[in-house]
């Protein structure tokens, strides 16, 4: 919140220094409100003492602790259906949470009965005793005209409470680093926490070998389903290939090594006779082409000894040697064409041969690889059905010797001591609960107070000095309080008296003040008794004073003085009388007092008329100091006005009721006229009250100082 700060006479605008945090200022109000954090502390020790000694149930903790067995011992060379707990983080917190389900709390509320206990079942509890849920039963029943329900009675919803109210009694905890988990159960008697606890863990182990038992079951069930399927799938697979191998002329893979073997000599012949071909081709139609040729060239292509003689005759001109040369090789020329047919129609019969043995050859690879393949599908098919077969039977072996992955480390033993509530701590904590309960009365009733009770905080939310604190004065009447004064000089609100002229005086050494105002935001904040008691300070010190009343609406001196004059501030400024005739000599002052008229005309143009100028001039001349008592400013303007023509302005705040929003706003209103309050003065201070407010120690030793 942003507040208006008067500074040298001129309003300021900045951020309330209340949002900052002032670890001092905090300290001091809590130490002021000592006695109340001192009395909220002794109430809550009271409390706390009552409820451990009186009030609460003891309760007894029993701890078991079981082990992660991180080594397993297998009695028989067989993978067992479900592995071991690993001993990682994760296996450990998901054990945790296992042993904290609901489903093995069930298991031991329905083992031990705990039902029918009424520490777990609240239907089953005898209430005929005073707690906080028989006085609201009462007056939900007798004030509201509730009637309560006996509750749920279904068995179920029964037990699912009961379950709850076991699982709020249970904490599992696991040391750092191990493979142990401790088991602990909170409950009013030792001896049922202690059998709990024991009963608990056995229930995690046996909880342990009945899901290994569960799971190897179903596994023997699902095993024993597909070893069916696959004796199937391998008989199919079987009669498959005893089929195919019944209806085929299959030969074994050797056999068609030998045939492939058989081929390649068939086409290595072949191609032998291919030569054998082309060399008769060539030699019958060489003969055939030389046929007429000489006897010589003829001799040559044949390379016959018959020709060979026969040409020797020839060349020795026997005639009937040419007939026979002729003869002989046109016989040659047949027997060529001969070979050249036989020879090809060798090789006829030897591709038919070739032909026949491929395409028996291609069908038999054909069915020996149908033959090897429907061989693969058998053999795997009976593989599969043995590995199956085989689990089967380790797993249905495996059904007997089940182990748990855990072990009972130590049993619970009976608690002989409770162990909540522990008393020390339950006061220990009342005692600090109640520190803060008193801290935080304390500090919120200082956040809550909206006036001001000491200087520091006038000075600091209003920027401006606080130049004197006057205590309030114990007269019951307001005309004995200068008769109080003047018998008291050596009390407190005296020497406040003196202190608040002596800073008025010492404020400007230059130009000391000799017109003083005094004036307040609202009325009753002491602004007139502070007018007095400067008046009579001043003329005690031989100075010559006059007490004006400002405040002509009101005339509050009556209240104060027996005066019998007609004429006073109003007579002296239309000129009816003189300064001198109107004032009154008062003893108990040792001053003149200039009373205030009531008039019907306006206040403000009275005192903003050259006469009141005119009038302060002629008693500046006349007296050494003037004081002049003015109206509340929020109330009337006639305060601002005043101000502009005096020296000095005390500004009183009351102690403990001016709000800070008055304050503000009646200094703001001076600020706007360019008037400067000299100084603020808080007024009526209560001893008592300040020792309430834990501010005995500062204002006591000024108070004893003083005799009053």
């Amino acid at each position: 919140m942003a507040l208006t700060k008067i500074r040298n006479g001129e309003p300021q605008t900045q951020f309330d220094e209340k949002n900052e945090i002032d670890l001092g200022e905090i300290l001091g109000t809590l130490w002021r409100g000592k006695l109340i954090i001192a009395a909220a502390a002794v109430v809550a020790l009271f409390i706390g003492a009552y409820y451990a000694f009186f009030q609460a149930v003891p309760l007894y903790t029993a701890t078991s602790s079981v082990t992660l067995e991180s080594r397993e011992e297998q009695i028989v060379d067989i993978e067992s259906v479900v592995t071991g707990l690993s001993g990682d983080q994760a296996t450990i917190n998901t054990e945790i949470e296992v042993l904290k389900s609901r489903g093995l709390i069930t298991g031991l509320v329905r083992d031990m009965d705990l039902v029918d206990d009424p520490e777990f079942n609240v239907a089953l509890r005898d209430d005929s005793g005073v707690s906080i849920g028989s006085v609201l039963n009462w007056i939900r029943t007798n004030i509201l005209g509730r009637t309560l329900s006996d509750g749920p009675r279904d068995p179920q919803i029964i037990e699912d409470k009961v379950v709850d109210a076991v699982l709020e009694s249970v904490t599992i905890t696991n040391p750092r680093q191990t493979y142990v988990f401790y088991i602990s159960i909170v409950t009013r008697d030792p001896q049922k926490s202690a059998a709990m606890a024991n009963r608990m863990a056995e229930l995690y182990i046996q909880d342990q070998i009945a899901v290994k038992f569960q799971r190897t079951e179903k596994a023997t069930e699902w095993l024993t389903e597909r070893v069916s399927d696959l004796r199937i799938e391998l008989e199919n697979a079987e009669t498959r290939l005893k089929s195919f191998s019944t209806n085929t002329d299959l030969i074994s893979p050797e056999g068609l090594y030998a045939l492939n073997r058989q081929i390649k000599e068939l086409r290595d012949r072949r191609a032998d006779l291919e030569q054998q071909l082309a060399a008769a081709e060539a030699r019958s139609a060489s003969l055939r082409k030389n046929s007429s040729e000489s006897f010589e060239l003829r001799a040559s292509l044949t390379g016959d000894d018959v020709l060979n003689r026969l040409l020797t005759r020839v060349s020795d001109g026997d005639a009937d040697a040419r007939e026979s040369f002729d003869a002989r090789y046109e016989t040659l020329v047949a027997r060529s064409e001969q070979e050249l047919g036989r020879v090809q129609q060798q090789l006829a019969i030897l591709d038919t041969s070739i032909e026949d043995l491929a395409a028996r050859i291609d069908r038999q690879s054909n069915e020996l690889v149908s033959l090897q393949q429907y061989q693969r599908e058998a053999d795997a098919s009976r593989l599969i059905y043995e590995h199956f077969l085989s689990r089967l039977k380790e797993t249905s072996v495996q059904q007997g010797i089940q182990q748990a992955d855990s072990r009972v480390l130590s049993q619970a033993v009976i608690p002989l001591r409770p162990s909540a509530p522990r008393k020390t701590r339950v006061l220990a904590l009342a005692l600090i609960l109640g520190v803060i309960a008193g801290s935080a009365i304390v500090l919120l009733r200082e956040a809550a107070q909206n006036t001001y009770r000491v200087s520091e905080n006038l000075e600091k939310d209003t920027g401006m000095q606080v130049i004197g604190q006057i205590p309030l004065i114990p007269a019951r009447r307001r005309k004995n309080v200068l008769k109080y004064l003047s018998e008291k000089p050596n009390s407190a609100a005296a020497e406040s008296i003196r202190n608040l002229r002596t800073s008025i005086l010492l404020a400007d050494l230059d130009n000391p003040p000799k017109v003083i105002m005094s004036t307040s935001s609202v009325p009753g904040e002491g602004k007139t008794t502070q007018s007095l008691a400067m008046a009579q300070n001043l003329s005690g010190l031989g100075k010559k004073v006059l007490l004006i009343e400002g405040d002509i609406r009101r005339r509050v001196f009556s209240q104060y003085f027996e005066i019998e004059s007609d004429q006073g501030l109003l007579a002296v400024l239309s000129g009816e009388t003189t300064l001198q005739e109107a004032v009154r000599f008062n003893d108990q002052l040792n001053a003149d007092i200039l009373i205030g008229e009531k008039s019907k005309v306006n206040a403000a143009d009275v005192f903003s008329s050259e006469r009141f100028h005119k009038f302060l001039d002629e008693a500046r001349a006349a007296y050494d100091y003037i004081i002049i008592d003015t109206p509340p400013v929020l109330a009337v303007p006639d305060a601002r006005v005043i101000g502009q023509s005096v020296d000095a302005i005390m500004y009183g705040v009351k102690w403990d009721s001016t709000t800070r929003r008055q304050v503000h706003e009646g200094l703001k209103s001076f600020a706007s006229v360019n008037v400067k309050v000299s100084g603020l003065v808080l007024t009526q201070i209560s001893q008592r009250g300040m020792k309430r407010y834990g501010y005995g120690d500062s204002y006591g030793a000024y108070d004893s100082y003083y005799n009053n």
